[in-house]
């Protein structure tokens, strides 16, 4: 009985020991832990033929951070869903490089409010450097691509979606186009302007935000599955009380990132 109480002890104090030398597991990385840029990003930030105005957004857009988790890869085919001035389209056309294609898709919509004036996307979309990319000028219901693409992103626009000057457009009827436009396993980015949950379409016309649970709705009634958001644009102080463009707030709003994937095995 002795000896087998000796065993016991000695076996304790062995455990003791290895708990005391084993360390234990590393915490979880953070939800958005910083990222290491491709260098096919990297270059395509660099790009001299920046103008400087998209620059001096990168810090507050973190476009290389959205487009890792995005998934953008050399190759791909890009539609750019209201371009705008074209920030995201020249950073896409670089990044897919010449063996990619991007579209810029302007809602024909917008041409009544244009006044006469081009998109601005047709100053530089065809052109050396960016002759890779073109311009689609159509309406929303009518969202198509010249051939089946791996990534439709929009930026900031999905509640312009929903306004008058847009139609308002049937969002059920443009993100099944979005659906049908993308190779099976294509990928759906949607970035917008945070409003207060359960708010739904209400601040859209005022504050230019929308909820981000309305929007992940409507985009999985398409068919569509949520893979996640990025939170690096999200921004806790931000009361989601105030147009976007107030000056104390803008650029700095808080912003929601979805990533929606169509099923490998849809059509």
């Amino acid at each position: 009985m002795k000896t087998h109480a000796r065993w016991m002890a000695l076996a304790a104090v062995l455990a003791l020991a290895a708990c005391e030398t084993v360390p234990p597991p590393p915490p979880p990385p953070p939800a958005d832990a910083p990222v290491t840029l491709p260098a096919f990003l990297s270059a395509a930030l660099a790009d001299p033929a920046r103008p400087e105005a998209d620059r001096a957004r990168d810090a507050g857009r973190r476009p290389g951070e959205l487009l890792v988790f995005a998934g953008l890869k050399p190759g791909m085919k890009v539609v750019d869903l209201i371009p705008g001035t074209g920030y995201f389209t020249r950073i896409f056309s670089k990044a897919v490089g010449p063996s990619g294609r991007v579209y810029a898709y302007v809602p024909d919509e917008l041409t009544a409010i244009a006044k006469g004036r081009p998109p601005s996307v047709a100053a530089f979309v065809g052109k050396p450097p960016y002759g890779n990319s073109r311009m689609i000028l159509r309406t929303l219901p009518l969202f198509s691509a010249p051939e089946k693409v791996d990534m439709v992103f929009t930026a900031q626009n999905y509640h312009d979606m929903h306004l008058d000057f847009m139609g308002p457009a049937d969002l059920s009827v443009v993100n099944r186009k979005v659906f049908a436009a993308l190779k099976p396993g294509g990928v759906y980015i949607v970035i917008d302007h945070s409003a207060k949950a359960g708010s739904g379409l209400r601040d859209t016309g005022t504050l230019h935000r929308i909820d981000a649970a309305l929007v992940r709705r409507e985009i999985e009634a398409a068919g569509f599955i949520y893979e996640g958001e990025s939170r690096i644009l999200r921004n806790p102080r931000d009361a989601m009380t105030i147009n976007v463009f107030e000056p104390s707030i803008r650029g700095r709003t808080d912003q929601f990132v979805y990533r929606f994937r169509k099923p490998r095995s849809a059509r």
